[in-house]
């Protein structure tokens, strides 16, 4: 059996940053962060961020770490943090994974596909994406890889795009790629532990969250972030909560309608969320209904580990 590395996923509001904080202080562990907005620094409030006390408290790997205008994928992640899951362990640490981004932790548990990209190839499936739309590339796949079109929306263009370009440079399905490789990490023992909330509860939690971002200063953070000089138009920004009130900013929406379609957006980001992780049959899944039952789950889990 390999070494312990415990894994904390769940929808967007569901408790997973609070209950890794507290099973780390219970532990001989340290947090790795799953969540690819968070790695970002300036976006502090529309990220839901742990507090400054809580990483003075206990380190978090990949929070605040790179700039909005830096380039940064899955691919990047699953060597980085693999890197430091190796160098936990030696230091005789736990890695707790935690984060709401399904790819990067299947990524850390199961490897991706790892081919180097071709430039040319690439800027051409964005031209088209340009100048045609996301259904355009993603019936365009469905015709070349029907199997790959499958596992995605239109919307997800950056997934849609990568599939294209394995087919386009492999002539195989990026699906065959996957289900080819092997089991990368061997030597870890992966506990994951999900969080599952009643739908109309985790949507009330969803709600009050955004008016307390709102309340903490949203619009505000956005608004400093623009006068810095960085485009609205980054990958980084290009997220709920940031989306939203830069169209408010650029006098598109109201801010009423934009923190509407926050909550919704975000509501709906939430059902993804729950969809992709319920595929994965490894994932033990705890039913919440209140905070208290957080501490309930940390204790079982805590068992769990121990034994």
């Amino acid at each position: 059996m390999g070494q312990l590395v415990i894994v904390i996923v769940g929808p967007t509001c569901s408790g997973k940053s609070s209950l890794s904080l507290q099973l780390a202080k219970e532990l001989n562990a340290e947090i790795i962060s799953a969540d690819s907005r968070q790695i970002y620094k300036l976006i502090d409030v529309g990220t839901a961020k742990p507090s400054k006390s809580d990483l003075e408290e206990i380190p978090h790997a990949f929070i605040n770490s790179i700039s909005l205008d830096e380039n940064y994928d899955v691919s990047l992640y699953e060597k980085q943090a693999l890197e430091k899951i190796d160098n936990l362990l030696i230091n005789n640490k736990i890695p707790i994974i935690t984060g709401g981004s399904g790819l990067y932790i299947r990524a850390l548990i199961d490897g991706i596909v790892d081919l180097a990209a071709d430039d040319d190839l690439r800027k051409e499936l964005f031209a088209k994406k340009e100048k045609y739309g996301n259904d355009f590339l993603y019936h365009e796949l469905i015709a070349l890889d029907p199997s790959a079109a499958k596992t995605m929306l239109p919307q997800n263009w950056k997934r849609v795009i990568r599939a294209l370009e394995v087919f386009f440079l492999t002539g195989k399905s990026i699906t065959e790629f996957h289900n080819e490789q092997d089991k990368v990490h061997p030597n870890y023992n992966f506990f994951q532990f999900g969080l599952n909330w009643e739908r109309d509860i985790l949507y009330k939690r969803i709600e009050k969250r955004v008016d307390e971002m709102i309340a903490k200063g949203l619009v505000e953070e956005v608004e400093s972030i623009l006068k810095l000089g960085y485009s609205g138009s980054l990958n980084s920004l290009n997220s709920v909560g940031y989306k939203e009130i830069i169209a408010y900013l650029k006098n598109e929406v109201s801010l009423e309608e934009a923190i509407s379609l926050i909550k919704r957006n975000t509501r709906r980001y939430a059902k993804r969320q729950l969809t992709w992780f319920r595929k994965d049959k490894r994932v033990h899944w705890f039913d919440v209904k209140n905070e208290l039952d957080l501490i309930n789950i940390k204790n079982e889990i805590l068992k769990q580990v121990k034994s």
